[in-house]
Parts: structure tokens; C-alpha cells; sequence
């Protein structure tokens, strides 16, 4: 017991001593260059999402135990903000993503998408607002919007990424709890996106609004576990992915009203090698095929399209982080379609939870782990 207990400190200590200290860069290899990596934060435990100011100097960061913090391109990072919900720390499940109203430099408002267990054993996704007082110390006023129903989650697939179209909408990922056939069940709201107006309410030109049987609150559905989604900043349109089974990780571009296709469509295996048992190919009528799909799965997570013009080469890239696959993924865009795909950072051996681009045209990365870290990248083009 003391070797076994010995040999796994040692390890963790090595980790540590490997891991690049705050403030140091490190270059790693590109098609287009190289790519330069500064680490701006360690510490962070299990850090999940990041959103940035309008300051232009400062972000708020998630860690999934259920803290929210400030942090600077400085490198200081703040005490937990006071006036976060309680959330369901087990699992998948805790604080998840943070997104700024589109109006946040008037109203101050924040969301918050978190795992939450109400009245049972199960929990299920939960979004609310508050607003982040003027010394940035505080969430005031927090309110529940949005409650996925019914709450079925022991601890996985949450889902939970928020994103704002341009009319102001809001879209939220949700995971179908790994009950697979609730993705289909449109009386339900696992393994949907749903759009709601800022405050909650359900819009009217919404696809299923008036329908007997149906939530209102769902836009797409027949999704497994979407923990990516970004508006395309050239269309207008929201992009998500997804976490497949064993195989079969996808990016979709959700239409109102569409089915795509989880579990009776996939590319995917269950975890046992056998075939999910209610699939019925990987394309099935009346179900739309994934917009891109992995035959292996990476573990996809987080999602940020390239615009700006600080690295050109990087220009009509749409990233996305790997957890299982350790690597920052580079797909190269032509108009909507994928025409080619570059792993970055592989030898970083990260696990890589959140990418989006900065206000200065930098890309910004968490990884992680319970050291997790705050990553600059920027490009050395050729």
C-alpha cells in the first residue's frame, strides 16, 4: 500500500514539474508555422469555460466544483465571485459554461449553464443570470431561467454550452443524461438545443411552439451530448458538435425543427464493441447526417471560430478541443464545408475543454485537469 501510495506521488510530482509555470512559452510545431504557447494561469480545477469582457483585459473562467472567477492577461486571477448557484459537483456535472448578455456592458448581466439536482437523486442541466456587480466581486439578482426536465442524469452528459445569435436569442446544448432514447422524445428536453429569449421566455416562431406533445423550448433534437457550439461569424449560423459513443464525435449546424438522428442514426459503437441497440445505420431516414464526423472519436469540446486578422493563416479555421484525443483540433473552412484537418499541441498531452478567440486575435485555451491551466497561442507564421 505505502509503495503503491509512494510511486503515485512521485508521479503527480513529476507532472508538476513538467508542467510549463505561468508566464512561460513554449513552441510547438504547425503546418502553417509555429505555434507559440503561453501559459497565463495554473491552479485552476477543472476549469470549463471562459468568457471575455468588454475591458478587453480580463475574463471570467469556470471551474466545474462551482467557482467563478476573474482572471487578467496579467496572469491574476481572483478569489471565487460570490452569488453563484449551487451546483451538482458529480461526474460531468458542476459549474459548466458562462456567456455575457449582448448587452453586458449596460445591463451586466452574466449566464450561467450548471448541473443541478432538485426534489430526487437525478440532476439535469440549469441556466440562470445574474448581474456582476461594478468591482466584478459579485453576481446580484441571480435567477433561474431555464431548468431541463425531466432531471435524469446520475452525473453525465450535461451538454451546457450557451451561445447568442444576433437577434439576441439564446441557444443551449443540452445532453440526452445517457438516456438514449429520450433524444428522440420531444416531450422531454434531453439531447436537444433549445432557444429562448434572454429572459427565459420561450419565442413564439419557435418550431415546436403550439404542438401537443412537444416543448416549446426545442429548437433541434436527436443530439447525444453537444459540448461545443459557436455562431458561424461569417453566416449567422449556430455550429455545434458532439460526443459520439465509441466513434462517431460529430459536427452538426442545427435547423429549427430538424431530427438528428442519436440514437437511431450514428457512426458510433457503444462502449461494449456491440452496436447501440436502437441504431439503425449511420444514415436513417428523416434523420439529417452529421455536417462532419470523426470515425474515432476525439472527445470533442469547445469550439471558437478564426476572423481575426492577427494570424492570417489562421483565417476560416474553426478549432475545437480534445479530451481523449489531447490535442487542439484545426479544421479548415470553404464556405460551410471541412476541407481539411491538422492536430496541434499532441505533445502538450493536454486535455483540452475550452478554445476561443481573444479580443487581441489571440487564441485562448483551458485544459483539463485538477492543475488545470489558462493558454495563450499565437501563430509564427512561415
Amino acid at each position: 500500500m505505502w509503495h503503491s501510495r509512494a510511486r503515485w506521488v512521485l508521479g503527480v510530482a513529476v507532472l508538476i514539474l513538467l508542467a510549463p509555470a505561468a508566464g512561460q512559452a513554449r513552441e510547438y510545431p504547425s503546418e502553417l508555422g509555429t505555434v507559440q504557447v503561453t501559459t497565463l494561469l495554473t491552479g485552476l480545477e477543472h476549469p470549463w469555460s471562459l468568457a471575455f469582457l468588454p475591458d478587453r483585459q480580463s475574463l471570467l473562467l469556470t471551474e466545474r466544483p462551482g467557482r467563478l472567477r476573474l482572471a487578467t492577461l496579467e496572469g491574476e486571477l481572483s478569489e471565487p465571485i460570490v452569488g453563484v448557484p449551487k451546483v451538482f459537483a458529480r461526474g460531468q456535472g458542476g459549474l459548466l459554461d458562462v456567456a455575457l448578455s449582448p448587452d453586458f456592458a449596460r445591463d451586466r448581466w452574466v449566464y450561467l449553464a450548471y448541473a443541478e439536482r432538485r426534489d430526487g437523486p437525478n440532476a439535469g442541466t440549469a441556466v440562470g443570470r445574474g448581474r456582476l456587480s461594478a468591482d466584478n466581486r459579485r453576481l446580484d439578482d441571480f435567477e433561474v431561467i431555464f431548468r431541463q426536465q425531466p432531471k435524469l442524469s446520475t452525473g453525465v452528459h450535461f451538454g451546457s454550452r450557451l451561445v447568442f445569435d444576433r437577434s439576441g436569442h439564446l441557444f443551449i446544448t443540452l445532453g440526452e443524461n445517457n438516456q438514449r432514447p429520450t433524444a428522440q422524445a420531444l416531450d422531454k428536453l434531453q439531447g436537444k438545443v433549445v432557444r429562448l429569449r434572454r429572459d427565459g421566455r420561450v419565442p413564439s416562431d419557435n418550431p415546436f411552439v403550439g404542438q401537443p406533445g412537444a416543448r416549446p423550448e426545442v429548437w433541434s433534437y436527436g443530439h447525444r451530448n453537444p459540448q461545443g457550439a459557436a455562431l458561424n461569424p461569417w453566416t449567422g449560423q449556430l455550429w455545434i458538435h458532439e460526443h459520439g459513443p465509441r466513434g462517431g464525435d460529430e459536427i452538426n449546424i442545427p435547423r429549427a425543427g430538424r431530427n438528428y438522428g442519436w440514437p437511431i442514426a450514428t457512426h458510433g459503437i457503444d462502449y461494449t464493441f456491440l452496436p447501440i441497440p436502437e441504431a439503425r445505420g449511420k444514415v436513417v431516414p428523416g434523420t439529417e447526417p452529421p455536417h462532419y464526423v470523426w470515425a474515432k472519436s476525439p472527445a470533442i469540446s469547445g469550439m471558437a471560430f478564426y476572423d481575426a486578422e492577427r494570424f492570417a493563416p489562421w483565417q476560416h479555421s474553426l478549432f475545437i478541443g480534445a479530451l481523449a484525443g489531447r490535442a487542439l483540433i484545426r479544421l479548415s473552412l470553404s464556405g460551410d464545408e471541412v476541407v481539411h484537418e491538422e492536430r496541434l499541441l499532441e505533445s502538450l498531452a493536454a486535455r483540452i475543454r475550452d478554445v476561443r478567440q481573444g479580443p487581441d486575435g489571440y487564441l485562448y485555451l483551458l485544459t483539463d485537469s485538477d492543475n488545470g491551466r489558462l493558454l495563450r497561442l499565437g501563430l509564427q507564421p512561415k
